[in-house]
């Protein structure tokens, strides 16, 4: 039998070197999960998705870098993003994985006592509070069991101030009917230590919202650096 000379034999397709990467890191996420792949891999898999041709680690690692880790590439804006190098498509898909993460975290707590969730609420509460740049205070309002049934974003701020004023936060409850409230604002510095100003108005909101019936049952400072409890530090 003769052979087939090289030039007339069909020309095997081979795979870009990034390709046999990206299945093989598709195949470990599958096997393992999370638990089998870096947050750079994690970022990888996300990118795969709105850059096809292109070798993403560098890319992943660069991000990771710059936004201090998976998740704060997933809470970055979407203009910083864009600054930092990425298509605006591109840009919109990770910011819609991180909305997505915060809706999932924030479904943990619906409905349910929120005292007996205190883990699942602080999650949130991170994953909500600390993607924002700016100050932003809510407050969860609870009914008589401890449920969560509103939970509204007040006011915004500077960097390092928000304005908040006591008879409104009262005036917001009783309208809901609620019998408990919860405050939480974030410190875009990464420090969540209360300042003076803090302290002050809390205990304003306290006596406000104790005097008709309502009981502020914490505050809660949320940063990237960790969170504060107002209660667990004596301060209520």
């Amino acid at each position: 039998m003769t052979d087939v000379p090289a030039a007339g034999r069909p020309k095997k397709t081979e795979k870009p070197h990034h390709a046999g990467h990206r299945d093989r890191l598709r195949q470990r996420f599958l096997d393992g999960g999370t638990a089998a792949l870096a947050d750079y891999e994690m970022l990888e898999l996300l990118l795969f998705h709105t850059i096809p041709r292109r070798d993403t680690k560098p890319l992943a690692k660069r991000l990771c870098s710059q936004f201090g880790g998976y998740a704060g590439v997933l809470r970055a804006d979407a203009k910083a993003l864009v600054a930092a190098g990425l298509s605006e498509n591109t840009a919109v898909m990770l910011r819609a994985v991180g909305d997505a993460a915060v809706r999932l975290a924030r479904e943990e707590v619906l409905d349910r006592p929120v005292l007996a969730s205190w883990d699942k609420l602080l999650a949130y509460l991170r994953a909500e509070m600390t993607r924002h740049d700016t100050e932003r205070f809510r407050i969860l309002f609870l009914d008589i069991k401890n449920r969560l049934i509103a939970d509204e974003e007040q006011q915004r701020g500077t960097v390092n101030h928000t304005p908040v004023y006591p008879r409104e936060v009262v005036r917001r409850a009783l309208e809901l009917s609620a019998s408990a409230i919860i405050m939480v604002h974030n410190h875009p510095s990464g420090s969540p230590e209360p300042s003076r100003a803090d302290i002050e108005m809390t205990r304003e909101v306290r006596e406000a919202a104790s005097r008709l019936g309502v009981v502020l049952h914490d505050h809660i400072i949320v940063a990237k650096g960790g969170h504060a409890s107002f209660k667990s530090m004596g301060l209520l």
